[in-house]
């Protein structure tokens, strides 16, 4: 390559890479472009069409010949006609975002907005040319585009050729305006006075207009860069306002991210301090279990069964702390499966509410829909949905409902949500729940739902609990796509 090229080569990358943002999540953009497009602008496009078909079909002069910008007019119309058109077309697509694509969407609003450009472009040359009030309404449009539409470079790819638009609009008045001066001239040049008065001073060519003035702009050429420029000007800065936002936005979100990472480290090392603690208690009472034995043993004093069914009790609590560490730090293994959720549920309650225990908790399933498989660790899933359930159900011992829903989203996330009738949850409490070793039971661990948590988040996937005191809790998790899949694939 040249090396000139390549020096303008770098240019333009050191220009262009500041600018550069990731792409922003689809369905973030889609909530977006439909707050503006179709809950602000739908509404006040079809206002605006009503208005405009009542003004031109009600004024006396639309239709009627007038010269060289009969032409204009009637372009104007079948602007207004197409333009209705493609609205009506683009409203369609807007109030079925939800069941559409959304690249479908995205390109849609693009020409529509395109659209609403040439309109205004049209009116403007109706309206009094460039000097029209009228030129106001393009930065509108170009402010519109930076609400609805993220940082990226098909924003300001829109804005521009909106400013495009404007430009075209104000050569072809220019042009029109010449055109009319020129017709006028020609009209008036044949005729002359019967006598020819000395005192009388001819007007210089180009002077004509209505036979006495000129409505050109002494220089309109200019008046058209200048505001082309401002609109150009206005494009550019508003996305770079937008991208400086969207980077202190994004460098926000990553310092969060990476002080909680910092306290989920913090948290293992609690987490291994705690476990040596709570380990600990038990060997203790063990090795004072012991020592009372082998001393009742001795002296042939005090009962020896007592002494084993405390060992016995201790050294089931200490094998409950083991296995709970265990499902909590495992978090690989070689195994994966095609899981059905349904049948999971249904072995996780049998775990949760054995039916010999005459539980007075009911629980019900009511699955939404199919649901499609997830690909997953089946141990995970039933830790999570084992933990929920013994939860659940230790919150109501005097008796309730835990009801089960599941159903596949929209977006193909699976959502499972665990809610039971029972007396609820601090808020207080609530926030830190999910902590490992935060516990609110005389003998709980703390570590069941930072299982949860912890194996929910290992696919993707979220946890979240809301409850009010008095009112019950309820837990939801959330698998995205990635972790279910659709039947035969």
């Amino acid at each position: 390559m040249h090396p000139v090229l390549q020096s303008l080569r770098r240019l333009a990358t050191g220009l262009v890479t500041p600018l550069e943002l990731p792409a922003p999540e689809t369905e973030a953009r889609r909530r977006r472009l439909l707050a503006v497009e179709r809950n602000i602008v739908l509404p006040s496009k079809v206002a605006l069409t009503v208005l405009l078909f009542y003004a031109l079909g009600d004024t006396p002069w639309f239709g009627l010949p007038l010269g060289s910008l009969e032409v204009t007019i009637t372009t104007l119309r079948a602007l207004l006609l197409v333009y209705t058109g493609i609205n009506l077309a683009g409203a369609g697509v807007l109030c079925a975002a939800g069941r559409l694509p959304f690249p479908v969407v995205q390109w849609t609003v693009f020409a529509t907005s395109l659209v609403d450009a040439l309109l205004v472009g049209g009116l403007v040359l109706l309206g009094g040319g460039t000097e029209s009030l009228l030129f106001w309404v393009f930065p509108l449009l170009i402010v519109r585009n930076a609400a609805a539409n993220p940082p990226i470079w098909s924003q300001l790819a829109l804005n521009l050729c909106v400013a495009a638009c404007f430009g075209a609009a104000g050569w072809l008045d220019i042009g029109l305006t010449r055109q009319v001066e020129e017709e006028i001239e020609a009209t008036a040049r044949p005729l002359r006075l019967p006598r020819a008065d000395p005192n009388l001073v001819p007007l210089p060519p180009g002077a004509w207009n209505d036979g006495v003035l000129d409505l050109a702009d002494a220089n309109p050429v200019e008046d058209v860069v200048l505001r082309l420029a401002v609109l150009v000007l206005v494009s550019v800065w508003l996305f770079a306002v937008q991208v400086l936002f969207e980077k202190q936005r994004l460098a926000a979100r990553e310092t969060a991210e990476f002080r909680r990472r910092e306290g989920e480290l913090r948290s293992a090392g609690r987490l291994a301090a705690e476990f040596a603690h709570q380990i600990k208690n038990p060997l203790a009472i063990i090795n004072n279990a012991v020592f009372s034995l082998r001393r009742s043993l001795q002296t042939g004093k005090g009962d020896p069964q007592k002494q084993l069914a405390i060992i016995a009790e201790e050294v089931s609590r200490a094998d409950d702390i083991i296995r709970e560490i265990m499902g909590y730090g495992e978090l690989t293994d070689s195994h994966v499966e095609r899981l059905d959720l349904r049948a999971e549920i249904e072995r996780a309650r049998a775990r949760a509410f054995p039916e010999d225990l005459g539980l007075a908790v009911r629980f019900q399933f009511k699955p939404r829909g199919p649901l499609p498989p997830l690909v997953m660790q089946r141990r995970h899933l039933n830790e999570i949905l084992v933990n929920l359930f013994q939860n659940a159900r230790e919150a109501m011992p005097g008796g309730g409902t835990v009801t089960v829903t599941a159903q596949q989203r929209r977006d193909g996330a699976v959502e499972v949500v665990v809610a039971d009738d029972g007396p609820g949850i601090a808020p207080a409490r609530l926030a830190r729940i999910f902590e490992s070793y935060y516990t609110t039971k005389q003998r709980g661990t703390g570590l069941g739902l930072a299982i949860v948590k912890n194996n929910t988040e290992l696919y993707g996937g979220s946890v979240r609990a809301e409850s009010e005191l008095g009112k019950g809790a309820r837990f939801t998790l959330v698998f995205p796509p990635t972790a279910a899949s659709t039947p035969g694939a």
